[in-house]
Protein backbone atom coordinates (compact mmCIF):
# COMPACT_ATOMS: atom_id res chain seq x y z
CA UNK A 1 0.00 0.00 0.00
CA UNK A 2 1.34 3.45 -0.89
CA UNK A 3 1.86 6.35 1.44
CA UNK A 4 -1.20 8.15 -0.77
CA UNK A 5 -3.63 5.59 -0.23
CA UNK A 6 -2.59 5.48 3.76
CA UNK A 7 -2.75 9.13 3.65
CA UNK A 8 -6.76 8.49 2.20
CA UNK A 9 -7.77 6.36 4.63
CA UNK A 10 -5.88 8.07 7.99
CA UNK A 11 -7.89 11.27 7.20
CA UNK A 12 -10.79 9.01 6.21
CA UNK A 13 -11.04 7.14 9.69
CA UNK A 14 -10.10 10.80 11.22
CA UNK A 15 -13.73 11.79 9.68
CA UNK A 16 -15.45 8.91 10.28
CA UNK A 17 -14.76 9.22 14.22
CA UNK A 18 -15.34 12.94 14.25
CA UNK A 19 -18.45 12.25 12.32
CA UNK A 20 -19.85 9.41 15.12
CA UNK A 21 -18.23 11.19 18.29
CA UNK A 22 -20.90 12.71 20.19
CA UNK A 23 -23.20 9.91 19.38
CA UNK A 24 -20.51 7.52 20.73
CA UNK A 25 -20.55 10.11 24.07
CA UNK A 26 -17.86 12.52 23.16
CA UNK A 27 -18.74 16.41 24.78
CA UNK A 28 -19.43 17.97 21.25
CA UNK A 29 -18.21 21.78 22.75
CA UNK A 30 -15.05 19.86 23.75
CA UNK A 31 -14.45 18.27 20.33
CA UNK A 32 -15.77 22.09 18.43
CA UNK A 33 -13.20 23.49 20.35
CA UNK A 34 -10.28 20.56 19.42
CA UNK A 35 -11.40 21.42 15.39
CA UNK A 36 -11.21 25.03 15.80
CA UNK A 37 -7.70 25.24 17.05
CA UNK A 38 -6.75 22.81 14.56
CA UNK A 39 -8.07 24.85 11.98
CA UNK A 40 -6.06 27.44 13.76
CA UNK A 41 -2.65 25.53 13.97
CA UNK A 42 -3.42 24.60 10.06
CA UNK A 43 -3.47 28.11 9.24
CA UNK A 44 -0.65 28.75 10.95
CA UNK A 45 1.08 26.04 9.46
CA UNK A 46 0.08 27.55 5.84
CA UNK A 47 2.16 30.49 6.45
CA UNK A 48 5.62 28.75 8.87
CA UNK A 49 5.50 25.32 7.10
CA UNK A 50 4.90 26.08 3.38
CA UNK A 51 6.38 29.86 2.89
CA UNK A 52 8.93 30.01 6.10
CA UNK A 53 7.55 33.11 7.78
CA UNK A 54 7.58 32.99 11.52
CA UNK A 55 4.38 35.02 12.88
CA UNK A 56 4.42 35.75 16.76
CA UNK A 57 0.95 37.29 16.27
CA UNK A 58 -1.52 35.21 14.80
CA UNK A 59 -3.79 35.47 18.09
CA UNK A 60 -4.43 38.95 16.54
CA UNK A 61 -6.26 36.79 13.89
CA UNK A 62 -7.76 34.61 16.01
CA UNK A 63 -8.79 36.75 19.05
CA UNK A 64 -9.45 40.23 16.60
CA UNK A 65 -11.84 38.20 14.29
CA UNK A 66 -13.65 36.57 17.38
CA UNK A 67 -14.42 40.00 18.73
CA UNK A 68 -16.04 41.06 15.11
CA UNK A 69 -17.78 38.04 15.07
CA UNK A 70 -19.12 37.91 18.51
CA UNK A 71 -19.86 42.06 18.27
CA UNK A 72 -22.25 41.76 15.33
CA UNK A 73 -24.29 38.65 16.28
CA UNK A 74 -24.52 40.17 20.10
CA UNK A 75 -25.15 43.71 19.46
CA UNK A 76 -25.67 44.07 15.46
CA UNK A 77 -28.23 41.09 15.33
CA UNK A 78 -26.80 39.80 11.98
CA UNK A 79 -27.33 35.89 11.62
CA UNK A 80 -24.19 33.53 12.23
CA UNK A 81 -23.17 32.86 8.54
CA UNK A 82 -22.95 36.56 7.85
CA UNK A 83 -21.28 37.35 11.66
CA UNK A 84 -18.57 33.93 10.36
CA UNK A 85 -17.84 35.43 7.02
CA UNK A 86 -17.54 38.99 9.05
CA UNK A 87 -15.10 37.94 11.35
CA UNK A 88 -13.30 35.68 8.51
CA UNK A 89 -13.41 39.36 6.64
CA UNK A 90 -11.87 40.71 9.73
CA UNK A 91 -8.94 38.00 9.67
CA UNK A 92 -7.96 38.83 6.53
CA UNK A 93 -7.78 42.42 6.75
CA UNK A 94 -5.66 42.11 9.87
CA UNK A 95 -3.54 40.30 7.69
CA UNK A 96 -3.33 42.32 5.04
CA UNK A 97 -2.32 45.04 7.64
CA UNK A 98 0.01 42.97 9.59
CA UNK A 99 1.14 41.26 6.16
CA UNK A 100 2.41 44.43 4.40
CA UNK A 101 5.03 45.27 7.28
CA UNK A 102 6.28 41.62 8.15
CA UNK A 103 7.22 40.66 4.35
CA UNK A 104 9.43 43.94 4.25
CA UNK A 105 11.48 42.41 6.43
CA UNK A 106 13.16 38.60 7.38
CA UNK A 107 13.99 36.59 9.68
CA UNK A 108 13.93 37.81 14.08
CA UNK A 109 12.66 41.16 12.06
CA UNK A 110 10.03 40.18 10.19
CA UNK A 111 8.67 38.00 13.62
CA UNK A 112 9.15 40.89 16.08
CA UNK A 113 6.49 43.40 13.49
CA UNK A 114 3.94 40.56 14.21
CA UNK A 115 4.43 40.02 17.64
CA UNK A 116 4.41 43.92 18.32
CA UNK A 117 1.54 44.93 16.07
CA UNK A 118 -0.50 41.93 17.62
CA UNK A 119 0.16 43.19 21.13
CA UNK A 120 -1.15 47.02 19.67
CA UNK A 121 -4.53 44.97 19.21
CA UNK A 122 -4.28 43.58 22.37
CA UNK A 123 -4.09 46.33 24.21
CA UNK A 124 -6.77 48.43 22.12
CA UNK A 125 -8.94 45.36 23.16
CA UNK A 126 -7.88 45.66 26.71
CA UNK A 127 -9.31 49.09 26.23
CA UNK A 128 -11.83 49.42 24.01
CA UNK A 129 -15.41 49.64 25.63
CA UNK A 130 -17.42 46.95 23.03
CA UNK A 131 -14.58 44.21 24.04
CA UNK A 132 -16.31 44.31 27.73
CA UNK A 133 -12.28 44.07 28.62
CA UNK A 134 -11.07 42.04 31.40
CA UNK A 135 -14.42 40.49 30.67
CA UNK A 136 -14.88 39.53 27.49
CA UNK A 137 -17.35 39.55 24.97
CA UNK A 138 -20.13 37.57 26.87
CA UNK A 139 -23.32 36.10 25.71
CA UNK A 140 -22.79 35.53 22.26
CA UNK A 141 -26.13 34.34 20.81
CA UNK A 142 -25.92 30.83 18.26
CA UNK A 143 -28.85 31.79 16.68
CA UNK A 144 -30.02 29.72 13.69
CA UNK A 145 -27.99 29.06 10.10
CA UNK A 146 -29.59 30.19 7.29
CA UNK A 147 -33.21 30.72 9.63
CA UNK A 148 -33.49 27.25 9.22
CA UNK A 149 -30.78 25.35 11.63
CA UNK A 150 -31.30 26.07 15.34
CA UNK A 151 -27.48 26.25 16.97
CA UNK A 152 -28.63 26.27 19.89
CA UNK A 153 -28.72 22.40 19.77
CA UNK A 154 -25.40 21.45 20.41
CA UNK A 155 -25.60 18.40 17.78
CA UNK A 156 -26.58 20.88 15.00
CA UNK A 157 -23.56 23.00 16.39
CA UNK A 158 -21.46 20.21 16.14
CA UNK A 159 -21.82 19.15 12.70
CA UNK A 160 -21.75 22.47 10.95
CA UNK A 161 -18.29 23.23 12.56
CA UNK A 162 -17.43 19.88 11.04
CA UNK A 163 -18.11 20.28 7.88
CA UNK A 164 -17.07 24.51 8.01
CA UNK A 165 -13.81 22.39 9.46
CA UNK A 166 -13.28 20.09 7.03
CA UNK A 167 -13.93 22.62 3.93
CA UNK A 168 -11.29 24.98 4.98
CA UNK A 169 -8.84 22.13 5.34
CA UNK A 170 -9.60 21.09 1.99
CA UNK A 171 -9.24 24.69 0.85
CA UNK A 172 -5.13 24.50 2.55
CA UNK A 173 -4.67 20.98 0.47
CA UNK A 174 -6.18 22.45 -2.34
CA UNK A 175 -3.47 25.20 -1.82
CA UNK A 176 -0.33 23.78 -0.78
CA UNK A 177 -0.89 21.12 -3.78
CA UNK A 178 -1.93 23.83 -6.56
CA UNK A 179 1.05 25.89 -8.58
CA UNK A 180 0.32 28.60 -6.02
CA UNK A 181 1.48 26.23 -3.29
CA UNK A 182 4.75 25.03 -5.20
CA UNK A 183 5.95 28.80 -5.52
CA UNK A 184 5.60 28.99 -1.63
CA UNK A 185 7.48 25.94 -1.25
CA UNK A 186 9.96 27.43 -3.83
CA UNK A 187 10.10 30.48 -1.29
CA UNK A 188 10.44 28.76 2.06
CA UNK A 189 13.72 26.70 0.16
CA UNK A 190 15.33 29.32 -1.60
CA UNK A 191 13.98 32.83 -2.11
CA UNK A 192 16.77 34.08 -4.27
CA UNK A 193 16.40 31.39 -6.71
CA UNK A 194 12.62 32.00 -6.90
CA UNK A 195 13.19 35.99 -7.78
CA UNK A 196 15.57 35.04 -10.04
CA UNK A 197 12.66 32.49 -11.53
CA UNK A 198 10.41 35.90 -12.45
CA UNK A 199 8.59 35.36 -9.46
CA UNK A 200 7.63 38.36 -7.00
CA UNK A 201 7.80 36.72 -4.08
CA UNK A 202 6.62 39.63 -1.83
CA UNK A 203 3.16 39.31 -3.64
CA UNK A 204 2.97 35.63 -2.77
CA UNK A 205 4.25 35.65 0.74
CA UNK A 206 1.56 38.51 1.15
CA UNK A 207 -0.89 36.54 -0.36
CA UNK A 208 -0.01 33.64 1.44
CA UNK A 209 -0.26 36.02 4.86
CA UNK A 210 -4.12 37.27 4.17
CA UNK A 211 -5.14 33.43 3.28
CA UNK A 212 -3.57 32.33 6.81
CA UNK A 213 -4.99 35.03 8.58
CA UNK A 214 -8.63 34.72 7.30
CA UNK A 215 -8.36 30.98 8.12
CA UNK A 216 -7.58 31.64 11.52
CA UNK A 217 -9.94 34.59 11.50
CA UNK A 218 -12.61 31.53 10.54
CA UNK A 219 -11.09 29.51 13.35
CA UNK A 220 -11.79 32.49 16.07
CA UNK A 221 -15.04 33.04 15.14
CA UNK A 222 -16.28 29.30 14.91
CA UNK A 223 -14.88 29.25 18.54
CA UNK A 224 -17.29 32.91 19.15
CA UNK A 225 -20.02 31.26 17.97
CA UNK A 226 -19.52 27.49 20.20
CA UNK A 227 -18.82 29.31 22.98
CA UNK A 228 -20.80 32.04 23.11
CA UNK A 229 -18.01 34.66 24.23
CA UNK A 230 -14.33 35.85 22.89
CA UNK A 231 -11.72 37.13 25.50
CA UNK A 232 -8.49 38.35 26.04
CA UNK A 233 -6.66 35.27 25.92
CA UNK A 234 -8.15 34.64 22.06
CA UNK A 235 -5.67 37.72 21.16
CA UNK A 236 -2.97 37.35 23.77
CA UNK A 237 0.79 36.64 22.85
CA UNK A 238 -0.03 33.31 24.58
CA UNK A 239 -2.54 32.50 22.08
CA UNK A 240 0.10 32.71 19.16
CA UNK A 241 3.06 30.62 21.10
CA UNK A 242 0.36 27.89 21.31
CA UNK A 243 -0.15 27.59 18.03
CA UNK A 244 3.17 27.19 17.46
CA UNK A 245 3.52 24.76 19.93
CA UNK A 246 0.85 22.86 18.68
CA UNK A 247 2.62 23.26 14.92
CA UNK A 248 6.37 21.78 16.28
CA UNK A 249 4.75 19.16 18.28
CA UNK A 250 2.81 17.98 15.12
CA UNK A 251 4.63 18.12 12.91
CA UNK A 252 5.87 21.36 10.59
CA UNK A 253 5.01 21.29 6.93
CA UNK A 254 3.10 18.21 7.06
CA UNK A 255 -0.52 18.18 6.54
CA UNK A 256 -1.66 16.03 9.24
CA UNK A 257 0.89 17.74 11.95
CA UNK A 258 -1.07 20.61 13.46
CA UNK A 259 -4.22 18.04 13.45
CA UNK A 260 -2.02 16.02 16.22
CA UNK A 261 -0.75 18.74 17.53
CA UNK A 262 -3.57 20.80 18.60
CA UNK A 263 -5.45 17.12 19.80
CA UNK A 264 -2.12 16.76 22.21
CA UNK A 265 -1.97 20.34 23.63
CA UNK A 266 -6.02 20.83 23.91
CA UNK A 267 -6.21 17.07 25.23
CA UNK A 268 -3.54 17.95 28.07
CA UNK A 269 -5.02 21.54 28.58
CA UNK A 270 -8.26 20.11 29.24
CA UNK A 271 -7.70 16.56 30.49
CA UNK A 272 -4.26 16.75 32.55
CA UNK A 273 -6.39 16.49 35.57
CA UNK A 274 -8.30 13.39 34.68
CA UNK A 275 -5.17 11.70 33.26
CA UNK A 276 -3.10 12.10 36.41
CA UNK A 277 -5.75 10.71 38.22
CA UNK A 278 -6.04 7.85 36.32
CA UNK A 279 -2.26 7.02 37.03
CA UNK A 280 -2.36 7.90 40.09
CA UNK A 281 -4.88 5.29 40.99
CA UNK A 282 -3.22 2.88 38.48
CA UNK A 283 0.49 3.25 40.32
CA UNK A 284 -0.66 4.55 43.78
CA UNK A 285 1.60 7.70 43.33
CA UNK A 286 -0.18 10.09 44.95
CA UNK A 287 1.99 12.78 43.12
CA UNK A 288 0.09 12.29 39.97
CA UNK A 289 -2.99 13.92 41.38
CA UNK A 290 -1.19 17.23 41.11
CA UNK A 291 -0.40 17.00 37.73
CA UNK A 292 -3.73 18.65 37.01
CA UNK A 293 -1.56 22.00 38.40
CA UNK A 294 0.83 22.01 36.32
CA UNK A 295 -0.42 22.19 32.52
CA UNK A 296 2.30 24.92 31.72
CA UNK A 297 4.96 22.80 32.99
CA UNK A 298 4.15 19.67 31.01
CA UNK A 299 3.12 21.12 28.19
CA UNK A 300 6.99 22.44 28.39
CA UNK A 301 8.23 19.45 29.02
CA UNK A 302 6.70 17.60 26.02
CA UNK A 303 7.76 20.69 23.50
CA UNK A 304 11.49 20.09 25.13
CA UNK A 305 11.40 16.35 24.24
CA UNK A 306 9.91 16.95 20.76
CA UNK A 307 12.62 19.38 20.04
CA UNK A 308 15.50 17.11 21.60
CA UNK A 309 13.87 13.85 20.13
CA UNK A 310 11.42 13.95 17.28
CA UNK A 311 12.79 17.03 15.41
CA UNK A 312 10.39 16.93 12.88
CA UNK A 313 7.04 16.66 15.56
CA UNK A 314 4.78 13.64 15.66
CA UNK A 315 3.67 12.97 11.92
CA UNK A 316 6.61 14.63 10.52
CA UNK A 317 8.49 11.43 12.23
CA UNK A 318 6.06 8.81 11.21
CA UNK A 319 6.23 10.08 7.67
CA UNK A 320 9.84 10.13 7.59
CA UNK A 321 9.58 6.63 9.02
CA UNK A 322 7.34 5.40 6.21
CA UNK A 323 9.35 6.68 3.71
CA UNK A 324 12.32 4.98 4.80
CA UNK A 325 10.53 1.76 5.21
CA UNK A 326 9.76 2.34 1.14
CA UNK A 327 12.57 3.30 0.67
CA UNK A 328 14.40 -0.24 2.15
CA UNK A 329 11.58 -2.18 0.41
CA UNK A 330 12.84 -0.83 -2.70
CA UNK A 331 16.39 -1.60 -1.98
Amino acid sequence: MNFKNLTAIGYGLLFIGLLVAPLLGAYPVFVMKLMCFALFASAFNLLLGYTGMLSFGHAAFLGGSAYVAGQSMKVWGFTPEIGLLLGTASGALLGLVVGFFAIRRTGIYSTMITLALAQMLFFICLQMPFTGGEDGLQGVPRGKLFGVFDLQNDLAMYYVVLVVVVAAFFLIVRTVHSPYGQVLKAIKENEPRAISLGYDTNRFKLLAFVLSAALSGLAGSLKTLVLGFATLSDVHWTASGHVVLMTLVGGLGTLSGPLVGSAVVVLLENKLGEIGSFLATLTSVEWFNTLGESVTMVTGLIFVICVLAFRRGIMGEIIAWLVRRKAGNKG
